[in-house]
């Protein structure tokens, strides 16, 4: 398949993703860089205010995330989403599909069972300060730790896929030059 080049020898990208979809993206995307880096400081700093502080921010940020990708798939389940890139094989096309599936299962399960396991843990979960989670399971902290330990698993999964993510989109744009990383940016 032939691509226009553009006067910077870029393809011209396909279709690109709404605004909307951009920003549930960008905003998703910002929240968990955030998330994990401040999850492994605050699991290994020592008990005090900085460390109850971030773990009220990580769980509040991760409400935030889990009300976004809710939104961003009720969003792509109604609007659908451009067809994929042309310049695409098929094999990018399946490992591209397979990425962003295990990202969207991974980016609701994992503030799901967050919150499970922090309520198994007796803790709360305050929202920005503006309102309080209610528990999902009772104290029980024999659960809680396995819970936390497959939070911890899932959280390295989801670094692992974004660095596939990244890399693959800085792939597209600085070795193949095509238009795949330009449909998503603002």
């Amino acid at each position: 398949m032939t691509s226009t080049i553009n006067q910077r020898g870029f393809a011209a990208p396909g279709e690109e993703y709404s605004g909307f979809a951009k920003l549930m993206h960008w905003t998703i995307a910002a929240c968990v860089l955030f998330m994990i880096p401040a999850g492994i400081a605050m699991a290994n700093l020592p008990d005090g205010d900085l460390k109850n502080a971030l773990y009220t921010l990580h769980r509040s940020t991760g409400v935030l995330v889990l009300a976004l990708m809710l939104i961003r798939l009720a969003y792509r389940l109604i609007n659908g989403v451009p067809a994929p890139e042309p310049t695409l094989t098929t094999f990018q096309r399946v490992v591209s599909s397979i990425v962003h599936l295990a990202l969207y299962g991974l980016l609701i399960a994992q503030p799901i069972i967050g919150w499970v396991a922090t309520s198994a843990y007796g803790a709360q979960i305050s929202v920005f300060g503006l309102f309080t989670l209610p528990a999902i399971v009772a104290k029980d902290e024999a659960l809680a730790k396995p819970l936390f330990e497959v939070h911890e698993l899932i959280g390295f999964a989801i670094a692992g896929l974004l660095v596939m993510h990244i890399g693959a989109a800085l792939f597209h744009y600085f070795i193949r030059r095509d238009g795949v990383l330009q449909r998503m940016l603002p």
